[in-house]
């Protein structure tokens, strides 16, 4: 016989030179300078395409804004419309120049964005919890999933009033109507999700062992993370919807106070700031949860 077959328990079968015999060990790892080689080559990488570049996507994105710019400076200056309602510019920029040598630019700014964060934060937060809950739970499905679905469609302006009774005007007034528009998105994306994780990742999960918070944490949570992270971006951009009539509220200060003040005093310059800046703040932010996205997707998913 050509081959040297060992006897029970002395180790692998092999031939002359060494080698195993697949055909007689089947459960062998096959790793080593031994292994029997892959059927054919691994596929090669999928080229990236001519738009997927981050070159091309920045210039890609910047055009259309830059356009636009083009075709506001160009009906101003020729005279088409006319300044009082339509402001060059360079008018919103001189604005935007003199409120920050005023310092009141900096202080707008600042006090909308410290209001959406933690507006953002406490609504995704209780949107997680109370999602996670109807999303695993059939008797918190029944008993919360049509009240809240219902509260969901009253607009953001009908809690206005009913808040100032309650909260007053002071800051929790306008956080809570922030929170209140971050979470239905968060709630919405976490309960649909987590009703349809793959019942069989959650049995291999009992079967070590997990239940509970444990499971939800270890096993379903990163089944869904592509939605949770969806519904966190969703949350963030009406968290900023909801500033403006947060800052309705008898504000002082804000962006959103700032829309309104300029309106009362006909300056259309500062409502293009205001805007214009509520624009940029909405994109800076949901460009840093994107990052953070990506981040966690590469990690997780």
């Amino acid at each position: 016989m050509s081959e040297h077959v060992a006897g029970v328990g002395a180790g692998p079968v092999t031939d002359r030179a060494g080698r195993p015999l697949r055909a007689l060990n089947p459960f062998d790892a096959a790793r080593g300078a031994d292994a029997v080689p892959a059927a054919g080559p691994a596929p090669a990488a999928r080229p990236r395409g001519f738009w997927s570049r981050p070159v091309v996507r920045v210039v890609g994105g910047a055009l259309l804004p830059v356009l636009l710019l083009a075709v506001w400076h160009a009906v101003t200056t020729g005279g088409l419309v006319p300044p009082y309602q339509l402001p060059a510019p360079a008018a919103v920029w001189g604005a935007a120049g003199d409120l920050l040598a005023r310092g009141d630019l900096q202080t707008h700014v600042a006090i909308s964005v410290q209001r959406v964060l933690v507006g953002f934060v406490v609504g995704a937060g209780v949107g997680l919890v109370l999602g996670s809950l109807v999303g695993l739970s059939r008797a918190a499905d029944v008993l919360l999933a049509p009240l809240l679905g219902a509260v969901r469609a009253v607009p953001s302006l009908a809690w206005v009033p009913l808040l100032i009774l309650w909260l007053k005007i002071g800051e929790e007034s306008k956080v809570t109507l922030i929170a209140i528009g971050a979470f239905f998105p968060v709630y919405t994306t976490v309960a649909a999700a987590l009703r349809h994780v793959d019942p069989q990742l959650v049995e291999a999960g009992r079967a070590f062992g997990l239940r509970g918070v444990r499971l939800l944490q270890r096993v379903q949570l990163p089944a869904v993370l592509p939605s949770v992270l969806a519904g966190l971006r969703l949350a963030l951009a009406q968290a900023w919807l909801f500033l403006v009539a947060a800052e309705l509220i008898a504000s002082s200060m804000g962006l959103g106070f700032l829309l309104n003040d300029s309106q009362q005093n006909g300056r259309v310059d500062r409502i293009l700031l205001a805007i214009v800046l509520l624009a940029l703040l909405g994109k800076l932010s949901d460009s840093l949860v994107a990052l953070g996205e990506r981040t966690l997707l590469r990690r997780y998913a």
